[in-house]
């Protein structure tokens, strides 16, 4: 088992059984589900808008290479500049010679998980470069230190008093005070940080290819603000973002509210096409969108699993699985947590490091369920449990132990060798370290089912 395993498993055990976490956790994901229930009855017909969604998707990756291309011609004749980076490195890089060949020193930032992928707040502090995190959620989780707990709603595991606390250590404000006056203080502390900082940072919904623009979508305002007041702004998009048309942002933009966050459509809603042309007054002079890989071109090579680039990062599979809801979002350790995190890490990072989450789940399918874009996440994770198995990713005492197990449940008399007492000295000497610790171990009959029977049929023969 590898050291990041080993970390999960200690992780998971502490906030499976942290009742103040599954308080927390219940009370807050069950709020979203009941405003998502009301959103998705909206839709007149949500399972063909669902099946639309998919086909799209899997038009787009099975086209990407005349996608990306479009995109870039059409964004960069609006006066945008385009960079392709193969890994997190290659785009610290690229973000970092924009920073420095244009003299600035502060970065404001909006809500995107690819940022968080790369990792580019730590990055840029270790070249003394200011960066502050806009979106409230992300702002809290920034001031304690901590990387985000959900795709959607960073923060999701914080009580209202947990996040009045930290204000009050931070900034001196009143324990009492309400979740108003807290975002209040939030909008007084960073009002200035978007009028004077040098670089606007955003990620990306969507890449919409014929028209050569990035589609963002949010409730707070914050990546307008961080995409219009700096003169510089860069966007880093995951290459899988893209749709063909301005016309699908119909179908994406409220599918994605909707399975998020139950609204009919987020309150802000922007389309950005390039820097300010003319006689524009809004907008950057300059405007830069990379287009990161960072393992994804692995995870399309996989003509099985590649399902996965589908995904438009609702949120809607965490706030259903059972085991997110029992860990919660930093026991996974990655930057996408989740079911659609246990399916896309392994190939994003590495099989051998990260195979151990496409285990971490019921396969009760409730994911599938609720996916917008109708990804078979609990297949593919079996598909995952596969490939780590035919890569031999495995422990070799798992192999062996799976080896020994299919050697005997292949004939009947090797099922019978063992007695009651070996199989049960067996649960209780190795089993119970794993299954053991919060549940009684089952106790073995002396004679199984097959020895009874036929000891029974022998009786009633010679009888």
């Amino acid at each position: 088992m590898t050291k990041i395993a080993e970390e999960f498993l200690i992780k998971a055990d502490e906030k499976a059984f942290d009742l103040g976490h599954r308080k927390t956790i219940n009370h807050n994901i069950g709020k979203y589900n009941k405003a998502v229930e009301i959103g998705l009855s909206k839709f007149e017909n949500l399972e063909n808008s669902k099946k639309k969604a998919h086909v799209i998707k899997w038009r787009v990756m099975e086209n990407l290479d005349k996608f990306l291309p479009e995109f870039e011609a059409n964004f960069q004749k609006r006066g945008g500049k385009v960079i392709w980076a193969n890994d997190a490195e290659e785009a610290q890089k690229e973000i970092l010679n924009i920073i420095t060949k244009a003299g600035g020193k502060t970065v404001i930032k909006s809500k995107s998980m690819t940022t968080e992928e790369i990792h580019i707040n730590d990055f840029l502090e270790k070249n003394n470069i200011e960066s502050l995190e806009s979106d409230l959620g992300e702002f809290i989780v920034q001031l304690l230190g901590q990387p985000p707990y959900h795709i959607v709603t960073p923060a999701m595991h914080l009580s209202k008093e947990e996040i009045a606390k930290l204000f009050h250590e931070k900034f001196g404000t009143p324990l009492d005070f309400t979740p108003q006056q807290l975002t209040q203080k939030a909008r007084e502390l960073l009002r200035d940080k978007y009028l004077n900082a040098d670089i606007g940072i955003s990620g990306g919904n969507f890449l919409i290819a014929d028209t050569g623009s990035i589609a963002l979508t949010e409730n707070e305002g914050n990546a307008r603000l961080c995409t219009t007041f700096p003169k510089i702004h860069i966007a880093i998009v995951g290459i899988e973002k893209v749709i063909p048309s301005m016309a699908d942002l119909d179908l994406f933009w409220p599918l994605l509210a909707s399975h998020g966050t139950g609204q009919n459509l987020t309150v802000y809603n922007t389309i950005l096409s390039g820097p300010k042309r003319g006689l524009e007054t809004d907008g950057p002079e300059e405007m830069y969108v990379i287009l990161l890989d960072n393992g994804r071109t692995n995870l399309l090579a996989q003509k099985d699993q590649r399902q996965g680039l589908y995904c438009i990062r609702c949120g809607a599979c965490l706030n259903a699985c059972p085991v997110y809801k029992n860990i919660g979002g930093h026991a996974y350790n990655t930057t996408y947590s989740g079911p659609i995190g246990s399916i896309i890490t392994p190939h994003l990072k590495g099989m051998k490091d990260f195979k151990h989450l496409s285990y971490a789940s019921s396969l009760c399918g409730k994911c599938s369920e609720v996916c917008p874009v109708k990804i078979d996440i609990h297949k593919m994770l079996l598909l995952n449990r596969r490939d780590a198995a035919a890569n031999h990713d495995n422990t070799k005492v798992e192999e062996i132990g799976w080896k020994i197990w299919k050697l005997g449940m292949l004939k009947r008399s090797r099922m019978d060798m063992l007695s009651g007492k070996i199989k049960s000295f067996f649960l209780k000497s190795m089993f119970a370290k794993i299954w053991g610790k919060y549940r009684s171990m089952p106790v073995i009959a002396p004679k199984s089912f097959s020895k009874l029977w036929e000891e029974r049929n022998k009786n009633s023969k010679t009888g």
